[in-house]
């Protein structure tokens, strides 16, 4: 049985695995061309050396067999001049020739010598043999090749420079190392264009899918000739679809019924008010009953009109024209009409900053995150108007237990209640916050909640500034 942690590729296959896949595909291109270009090195390198060492052996050994003829028959004549003979065979840079007669060595040669020869391949030549090899004398890459003279009873040795062919293996060399490292970026740059190209339809599909997440139901994959795509584009574009008629019709009866309970909801309150006038005409209970009926009508009220605006916004209700607001003068106006507590002071900057602004449905928005403060947060205990460079920021600190991390996105979903940590007196049905997000969302802004400093909650509405020129 293979032990995981003795095995690199099992070791390696998680930390690959978590890579983007982009960068996997780049990897894996590089991995396989340096993969196909490096057989392709060591296969040339194998050849081309082998060629050119093999030429250079076979025309050292024909040198050396025509020299070692000329040096048999200067010992077979007796010649005297056979040390000048040895002194111009080895005159040639790093080259060296040796003289086995009757056990007495001659050397020549010009930088080495060749009586440091490996020493088997010493005994070999003395035993009037033929042999060659390749080793180093000095630091000097060599070749000695030693043959028998048997006319004389002698031996002879040449030693033969490799200096160039070595130079030629570590250019070679070199070289081919340089295109395995080039094929490995070349195979890099081919992944990435090919996860560029490939993964283009998964990225239009992401974005789509995340417009779509937004709120904007109205985006389209556009279909490609590619069967494949062509059949995911249709899909998601008929789900899309789907999905807009099927929110639109429920937007559209929302909408109705808001209307149809506007009706008899203002019968109600108007009936509620009526009898609020002969309060003191009824008795206890009655007066109880009426109080009941005057708080109830009055939620159902706000949640007829949280849910009849709601609705208009998913049917794609056209927006109004915006016009240049005050910030500060309607975050006041927002906070002196909803907050019960006189105390509560608007922090804002000299300067006051001004927006483009759709003035019923910011100022609604605002009320509403105060409403939610002075209901489920215990009030408020700041409010403050900042602004920099391009964003004004409005920031709403109640004195409650403050909002867990986890629940502050689904505070602001439709009929989200009774969350932990936040009071719920029943007074909400939930849609205050979601009315928030989409008339923020409509002047491009952002609402999200934080911890005060005070511990409590901080409610953060941020939207652009009102350009210069504009």
């Amino acid at each position: 049985m293979i032990d995981a942690r003795r095995n690199p590729v099992r070791r390696l296959a998680p930390l690959v695995g978590s890579l983007p896949l982009g960068l996997r595909v780049m990897i894996a291109f590089a991995s396989i061309s340096a993969l196909v270009s490096g057989t392709v090195a060591v296969a040339t390198w194998q050849l081309c050396s082998s060629y050119m060492l093999n030429q250079r052996q076979n025309s050292a050994v024909r040198q050396a067999t025509v020299n070692a003829r000329l040096v048999e028959q200067s010992l077979g004549d007796g010649s005297s001049g056979l040390a000048d003979l040895l002194t111009g065979l080895g005159s040639e840079v790093e080259s060296a020739v040796l003289l086995v007669d009757r056990g007495q060595w001659t050397s020549s040669g010009n930088l080495v010598d060749a009586r440091q020869l490996p020493s088997a391949f010493l005994k070999l030549v003395s035993a009037g043999k033929a042999a060659r090899q390749r080793t180093r004398l000095d630091g000097i890459p060599v070749l000695a090749v030693g043959l028998p003279l048997p006319s004389v009873s002698a031996s002879y040795v040449e030693v033969f420079p490799l200096r160039e062919l070595d130079r030629t293996f570590r250019f070679l060399s070199w070289m081919l190392l340089l295109g395995v490292l080039a094929s490995g970026v070349v195979g890099a740059w081919l992944g990435r264009w090919a996860t560029v190209r490939a993964l283009r339809p998964l990225t239009e599909l992401t974005a789509a899918a995340a417009s779509a997440a937004d709120g904007d139901l109205s985006v389209r994959l556009p279909e490609s000739g590619d069967r494949d795509l062509r059949a995911v584009a249709r899909t998601f574009n008929r789900t899309a679809e789907r999905l807009q008629r099927r929110v639109a019709r429920d937007a559209r009866f929302a909408g109705d019924v808001s209307h149809e309970l506007r009706s008899p909801l203002t019968t109600l309150v108007n009936a509620a008010a009526v009898l609020n006038h002969r309060r003191a005409q009824l008795s206890d209970s009655a007066r109880q009953a009426l109080d009941l009926l005057t708080e109830e009508t009055t939620r159902f009220r706000r949640l007829v009109d949280d849910l009849l605006e709601i609705s208009l916004t998913d049917a794609g209700a056209p927006n109004p024209e915006l016009e240049l607001v005050d910030l500060v003068e309607l975050v006041c106006l927002a906070t002196r009409h909803t907050t019960t507590r006189n105390e509560v002071v608007v922090v804002a900057p000299q300067a006051r900053p001004l927006v483009r602004a759709d003035r019923r449905r910011l100022e609604r928005a605002i009320s509403n995150l105060i409403d939610n403060a002075e209901r489920h947060g215990g009030g408020l205990t700041r409010v403050s108007v900042t602004s920099d460079s391009s964003k004004a920021r409005i920031e709403l600190d109640d004195c409650g237990p403050g909002i867990p991390v986890s629940e502050r996105d689904r505070v602001f979903e439709r009929f989200a209640r009774g969350h932990p940590g936040v009071r719920d007196d029943g007074a909400g049905a939930g849609l205050g916050l979601a009315l928030v997000t989409q008339h923020i969302r409509i002047h491009d802004g952002a609402v999200w909640i934080e911890d005060a400093p005070t511990g409590g909650a901080r409610l953060v509405i941020e939207i652009p500034l009102a350009r210069r020129d504009g």
